[in-house]
């Protein structure tokens, strides 16, 4: 199933829902245009486009992989990062456990592409969507679904949605992070309350508990440590108290990509419990990584013996302006670059086949479908010069770009990824 609709994938037209793609690929399949095999900066393509590192991203799933052996934990990279079904099953080919997804749509395009287990890192209380999945449980005996609950009111909603369910769903007690966090239980009386509820419920099955660690108040590593011994102690006390007696293992479940460094030595000492523990890491912005964010936090800043991430993403743009010495715009802006968090970032600059550092270049704003440039005296660039951009926070890159061309160090695309937000 899941290879039938990942070649579906390559059977798609080219058409104007697709840019930075050459003009008179129209008309073609993905499938034929990757055949092709053209060059991204001389074989048509349109400015401004975005480009995936074929090497770096294949270096990033290894990495990944290798790290979640060592450390003993199951995987499950939270695939909202890019909601890109090739490179789902290029994480499950590297030995990722499931995908982890935030809300329903996104649980139905990875059933789509045969995803058979997901990790709903959220509370889900529409009635609309808990009774696909019950149907989509009662219909594949080989599909797990794990989400959330927080609240003994949710839980009710759940449980009245799932009345008559062939199948209950499996669910975990979400401790939130501290005061001030986004979702999940403040308190652990509170959790037990949420625990009794679903216990009661005939839809639902406790199997474990979770959290997300990047909701840490001030985050340093000693709170983010005490606040995942808090999810671990829960674990215990769940346990001692017979609450997983239904389930064949107990889930136990974190990990963002900023502090899967203190997941990893947190869940090293989760202790012998009274039945298998699935230590599930979920980190994901891994696989394409970025140029600000994620490369200021990644955990391996702090342990680089374990090896580094290295950003995949450059959107290129073209000079289309230089109206003084001091300043210059690109045809790229808000559609096209990741900026909730911090602006792109002016790498190199390519101008007759011939690239270089871009000295001098700095995005100062963003427009709509403009990038604002300050340049310095020693900044070489003219219009029609191609400035590659680095970009911050792949999680707002990637779901403004639905076919994303895959191209080698030479610029020899390859493939063509398609995101579906």
């Amino acid at each position: 199933m899941a290879a039938e609709a990942l070649a579906r994938l390559a059977e798609e037209r080219i058409d104007h829902r697709f840019k930075g793609l050459p003009p008179d690929a129209t008309g073609r399949t993905v499938g034929e245009l990757a055949a092709e095999r053209r060059n991204l900066f001389d074989g048509g393509f349109a400015t401004p486009v975005l480009a995936l590192s074929a090497e770096r991203l294949d270096h990033n799933l290894r990495l990944m992989e290798t790290y979640a052996e060592r450390h003993g934990l199951a995987f499950a990279p939270h695939g909202k990062t890019s909601m890109a079904p090739q490179l789902f099953q290029r994480q499950i080919e590297h030995g990722a456990w499931g995908i982890t997804l935030a809300v329903p749509h996104q649980v139905w395009v990875a059933r789509e592409f045969g995803i058979e287990r997901v990790f709903l890192a959220n509370e889900l209380v529409d009635s609309a969507a808990l009774r696909r999945i019950a149907a989509e449980l009662a219909a594949d005996p080989s599909f797990r679904f794990v989400c959330y609950v927080d609240s003994v009111r949710g839980v009710e909603l759940m449980d009245a949605a799932l009345a008559g369910a062939a199948r209950p769903v499996d669910v975990v007690v979400e401790l939130a992070a501290g005061d001030g966090a986004r979702t999940g239980v403040r308190t652990e009386a509170e959790c037990l309350a949420v625990a009794d509820a679903v216990a009661a419920a005939r839809g639902l099955r406790l199997v474990g508990v979770a959290g997300y660690e990047g909701e840490v108040p001030q985050a340093t590593p000693e709170r983010v440590g005490a606040y995942l011994r808090r999810l671990v102690a829960l674990a215990v006390d769940f346990d001692k108290a017979g609450r997983f007696a239904d389930t064949d293992e107990i889930v136990v479940s974190a990990g963002g990509s900023a502090w899967f460094d203190a997941v990893a030595e947190v869940f090293a000492e989760i202790p012998e419990l009274s039945l298998p523990v699935l230590k599930l890491l979920r980190s994901g912005a891994y696989v394409s990584h970025d140029d600000g964010h994620y490369r200021k936090l990644t955990p391996f800043n702090r342990v680089p013996e374990e090896g580094a991430l290295e950003p995949a993403f450059r959107l290129w743009a073209q000079v289309v302006s230089r109206p003084t010495g001091e300043q210059a715009f690109l045809n790229a802006g808000k559609r096209d670059a990741a900026y909730d968090l911090d602006l792109p970032f002016a790498q190199v600059i390519r101008r007759d086949g011939t690239e270089r550092p871009a000295t001098g270049v700095s995005v100062t704003g963003l427009s709509d479908q403009h990038a604002w440039l300050r340049t310095t005296p020693e900044a070489d660039l003219e219009v029609g010069d191609w400035v590659g951009l680095g970009l911050s926070h792949p999680c707002t890159s990637f779901d403004k770009w639905p076919l994303i061309p895959l191209a080698e160090a030479d610029g020899t695309v390859v493939d063509y990824i398609r995101t579906f937000f």
